[in-house]
């Protein structure tokens, strides 16, 4: 019988990150939990940094996943943007770490094209196919940010590497 590991999926984002959490056993899987990470627009970078690292860390201590993958950063037209997204990529990544979990990494494309087949799917494409693969997830993704569903669809992803 295969192993059950425990992934969690990060989209980093900072002031929203998505996070969420599934059970793989061979190819079955089993949603946990998700929801998003929120930082205040009006404090200092370093204190929104912070405040994304100790929120992570608290979902790691309730969660207790054996594996983590993080989307890519992407580069935007706003050079500044993307710098600070890959600031809160960074600080997220640290908390990983310090966690002990080996982070895997996938561009948003690559999630895309592993869910849907087109690494140039729609969101609400994603969004349907996580709700299909995690029936279970339906209805906490319809009351939240799209930034959930997100992290579960890099989760999902990582769960279907790992097994190649």
């Amino acid at each position: 019988m295969p192993d059950l590991r425990r992934i969690l999926g990060i989209d980093p984002g900072l002031l929203h990150t998505g996070w969420g959490v599934i059970e793989a056993r061979g190819s079955a899987l089993t949603f946990v939990a998700c929801g998003v990470l929120h930082a205040k627009a009006g404090d200092d970078l370093s204190v929104r940094l912070l405040s994304l690292s100790s929120q992570l860390a608290a979902i790691i201590a309730q969660h207790q996943p054996t594996q983590a993958v993080i989307e890519e950063t992407f580069a935007t037209p706003n050079g500044a943007s993307t710098l600070k997204l890959g600031q809160a990529r960074g600080a997220l990544m640290l908390t990983l770490a310090q966690a002990n979990l080996s982070v895997a990494e996938y561009s948003a494309k690559q999630v895309k094209k592993a869910l849907v087949g087109n690494g140039n799917a729609e969101k609400q494409q994603v969004a349907m196919m996580v709700g299909v693969l995690l029936p279970s997830a339906r209805e906490v993704l319809s009351s939240t940010r799209h930034d959930a569903a997100d992290a579960l669809a890099i989760a999902i992803c990582h769960a279907g590497q790992a097994r190649l």
